[in-house]
């Protein structure tokens, strides 16, 4: 088995997940904060939906340097659920092709993290695509579940039903 099939069965499976929680996300409460050092809920869920682009980037090129000009480019928020979910959709294909076009060797290709001249990491790209992209997604998804707990939203079941749902 590639290095890639693993990774693609867990990409399809978790993204599911993913696009069940930002559908039920409520934009009538857009500006819902669970803090006053949260972002607000369409700001959580507008990052959820683009923390999987590192997929696709960490995949087509070598490095990333956060000091470089337009290295994070300004996003529009959506204005409804309906583009949320587009975003996502865009981003999710996006990552998924990425994936499906991957070689073990170039999985293997070290990739780095930078602040100008400080690296953060150095690190073979399956391993910086399971970091940066799939498990600062699954940290944020997380974070998700409870704005919708806290905003009176019923939370989707990510591993089985959730209190909301039996």
């Amino acid at each position: 088995m590639a290095i890639k099939d693993g990774m693609i069965m867990e990409y399809k499976f978790e993204m599911a997940n993913t696009r069940k929680m930002l559908e039920r996300v409520p934009y009538e409460q857009a500006t819902f904060k669970p803090h006053e050092k949260s972002r607000a809920m369409a700001n959580e869920a507008m990052h959820i939906a683009n923390v999987i682009t590192w997929v696709p980037r960490i995949m087509n090129t070598p490095e990333v340097d956060v000091t470089k000009p337009g290295i994070f480019p300004k996003l529009e928020l959506p204005k409804n659920n309906q583009e949320l979910l587009e975003m996502f959709d865009k981003n999710y294909n996006e990552g998924l092709k990425a994936l499906e076009n991957a070689s073990d060797e170039a999985l293997m290709t070290p990739w780095t993290f930078r602040n100008g001249e400080h690296v953060i990491f150095t690190l073979p790209r399956v391993a910086a695509i399971r970091n940066m992209g799939l498990n600062h997604h699954y940290h944020h998804r997380g974070q998700m579940s409870v704005y919708l707990r806290l905003a009176g939203v019923p939370v989707p079941g990510m591993y089985g039903p959730s209190a909301d749902e039996q």
